[in-house]
């Protein structure tokens, strides 16, 4: 404390030479005296009882420390150390154009990075146009995963309008060979011309195999945007994989007890399904959403019959007079099976729709 006095004494905080008591004694009554303190109480005062008095002016004054300037507020310093975990641990932002594709980029990333769908299951994908939420969905994520060969054909223009520089692009169809009508397609209306795909049949997910190459490239996709969680990816990539391997099995050895394994759908969604398997697609039937004529249902149902198919297979849900003037014509029981475009977002759905899918084959086939 005294040492701190003398230092207030000389006007600086450099080391001096320490003053006798006569010399102490006389600077603190000389500063007394510039700060106006009264005389009589110099004379009262001793110099060791002055101390806390000088030491008090000091701090006043400014002379110790810095008083006159505020002092940095604590938390200044803390706040952006507790922000900047969360940013650095931000998950990753997908988006996936729609169900198939959701299903498996889900089953890649579980976790670890946040996975969203763009076109909601049920929504017809091949016509559907984007809305304002889909521009600002892409303006927000960092990777988007489409299945490609042409389907979701809104997606470029939405891009464009999200005008995020930072947006990747997975293609979950890369290296997959595309193939296009492997049968007749039959129009239920003169003139009525079936949706033509530009790229190929885009329906590749339905092929347990083909399946496989599109979730190894979507682990590929997560991994080089994500390399810090390159191991989780990898391994639920992998179990995934696994799964679609005995389902293949399974296909593989249960529809190989029927030789007569001929079909008529009416969605062309299933090329690669009846390409892996040796099914004998003969058909494929366009039912419009509009009313059709009596001559439009006559038509229909006669070049049906010429092919002489085992099975009528119909996607669930589908509600046509048409389809039910076929079946009970061809004295056929109506089956349905899945293109999975709708149904549950969970990624274990596509082994369930797969697995009933394959129920539905082995029936109409019996």
């Amino acid at each position: 404390m005294e040492r701190i006095i003398r230092r207030w004494l000389h006007g600086s905080r450099q080391s001096v030479t320490e003053p006798n008591s006569e010399q102490f004694a006389g600077r603190l009554e000389e500063r007394f005296q510039r700060m106006a303190i009264p005389l009589e109480l110099h004379k009262v005062l001793c110099p060791s009882e002055l101390a806390p008095l000088a030491l008090g002016a000091a701090l006043l004054m400014g002379t110790v420390v810095g008083c006159s300037q505020p002092a940095p507020p604590q938390a200044s310093g803390t706040a952006p150390q507790s922000a900047r975990p969360a940013q650095q641990n931000q998950k990753l932002r997908v988006t996936a154009t729609f169900l198939p594709v959701y299903l498996f980029t889900k089953a890649v990333a579980g976790d670890a990075a946040q996975v969203d769908i763009l076109v909601k299951p049920g929504t017809e994908v091949h016509e559907y146009q984007s809305t304002p939420d889909d521009v600002r969905a892409l303006a927000q994520t960092d990777l988007i995963v489409k299945n490609g060969l042409g389907i979701e054909e809104f997606l470029e223009g939405t891009i464009k309008s999200a005008e995020n520089p930072n947006l990747k692009v997975i293609d979950a169809s890369t290296g997959i060979n595309a193939i296009d009508e492997i049968s007749e397609v039959v129009h239920s209306k003169e003139g009525k011309e079936n949706h033509e795909h530009e790229a190929g049949n885009p329906h590749v997910w339905l092929d347990p195999v083909l399946a496989k190459k599109q979730v190894e490239n979507i682990r590929d996709g997560l991994v080089a945007a994500d390399p810090a969680n390159k191991a989780i990816y990898q391994a639920n990539a992998t179990a995934y994989l696994q799964q679609l391997d005995t389902l293949n099995q399974t296909y593989e050895k249960e529809l190989n007890a029927y030789r007569d394994r001929t079909f008529i759908t009416f969605h062309d969604a299933f090329p690669y399904l009846a390409k892996r398997y040796d099914l004998k697609q003969v058909a494929v039937v366009e039912i419009p959403e509009d009313q059709l004529s009596p001559e439009n249902v006559k038509r229909t149902v006669n070049s049906v019959k010429q092919f002489k198919a085992k099975a009528l297979l119909s996607e669930p849900g589908v509600d046509n007079k048409l389809l039910s003037s076929l079946s009970q014509d061809l004295n056929l029981t109506l089956r349905p099976l899945d293109s999975l475009e709708a149904g549950q977002t969970d990624p274990q759905y596509y082994f369930t729709a797969m697995n009933a899918n394959l129920q539905s084959l082995k029936a109409a086939f019996q």
